[in-house]
């Protein structure tokens, strides 16, 4: 059973130690110049920079250290995948998607400049966060920069992330039932959540089964991270969460929060959880902060 996990603990101090190296990394990688293309490196910098909790460059970085991986490969990797994130959010954003005017507590890109600039910045964070993956900085061997291209390609693509987000869009429309909509954050969250733990593992050329045991970690994982959030989006007020709360419920899509009730999806999302920390057993103690962000996401406020 998962008990609660203060973020001010052991694992608010390593999240935070990492959500600076990784800021501190996309700072670096990120454009910036007075060059006709400036007004595009602002809207870039403004949705990367300064924002979230990183989870998923911390992912990143804490599956790559089970493998003892050079710490600039393992920040390169997270960088890129907090820029494919907020790519992500950026186009989630606009009015043709869900439409919301607030991202993280401060103005969607869109709004902060325009929704063409907006569309050309989740465009060129995209292409740059696998421009990162390829560079020989982040992998001394070509096979492996490969994989985390490629990989990362199927997790964000149509049969990934972008998938989800379709099939969430058709949903305003199409009544979908537990099943679907488990499968629809499996894609939408639970692909890019689950790439990132494996990240780890193939930077540091990993056994097939610690692989594939971080990959079902991240998977359970992503899955009760998304209960999460629509338990958050049902309980929460605009202020805690930094959007605009209950957008879903607006929009009729169903939820599992919707669709089980708020104690059953409860139950559910510590399953999960409890389901997530079983497939660490391999690694012992090397993964303590791996099982104590668990615990946080599924006890988190905010």
């Amino acid at each position: 059973m998962t008990v609660p996990v203060a973020l001010e603990g052991r694992l608010g101090a390593a999240m935070a130690g990492a959500a600076a190296e990784v800021e501190a990394m996309l700072d670096r990688l990120l454009p910036q110049g007075e060059d006709a293309q400036s007004r595009l490196y602002r809207a870039m910098r403004y949705a990367a920079l300064g924002g979230g909790k990183r989870i998923r460059a911390f992912l990143v970085l804490e599956a790559a250290a089970l493998f003892n991986v050079a710490r600039l490969c393992a920040l390169r990797v997270a960088a890129a995948v907090e820029m494919l994130h907020a790519y992500s959010l950026v186009h989630d954003d606009l009015p043709a998607m869900d439409d919301d005017d607030l991202r993280r507590g401060k103005p969607s890109c869109h709004r902060a400049f325009d929704e063409a600039t907006a569309i050309l910045a989740g465009d060129a964070l995209q292409a740059l966060a696998f421009e990162v993956l390829a560079e020989p900085d982040t992998h001394s061997d070509p096979a492996v920069r490969c994989t985390l291209v490629a990989t990362l390609g199927q997790a964000a693509g149509a049969r990934g992330m972008a998938g989800g987000q379709m099939i969430d869009l058709l949903a305003e429309n199409a009544p979908l039932t537990e099943h679907e909509v488990t499968r629809l954050q499996m894609l939408k969250t639970g692909r890019l959540i689950t790439w990132c733990c494996e990240a780890g593992a193939i930077l540091g050329k990993a056994p097939p089964q610690q692989r594939q045991a971080l990959a079902h970690y991240g998977r359970d994982l992503g899955l009760a991270f998304q209960i999460a959030d629509d338990i958050l989006d049902e309980t929460g007020t605009r202020e805690q969460i930094g959007k605009t709360p209950r957008k879903d419920v607006a929009a009729g899509k169903a939820t599992l929060v919707s669709l089980m009730g708020l104690s059953r999806a409860e139950a559910h999302m510590r399953f999960l959880a409890d389901q997530a920390t079983i497939h660490l057993l391999t690694f012992e103690d090397k993964a303590d902060l791996l099982r104590d962000l668990v615990s946080y996401v599924i006890t988190r406020r905010a």
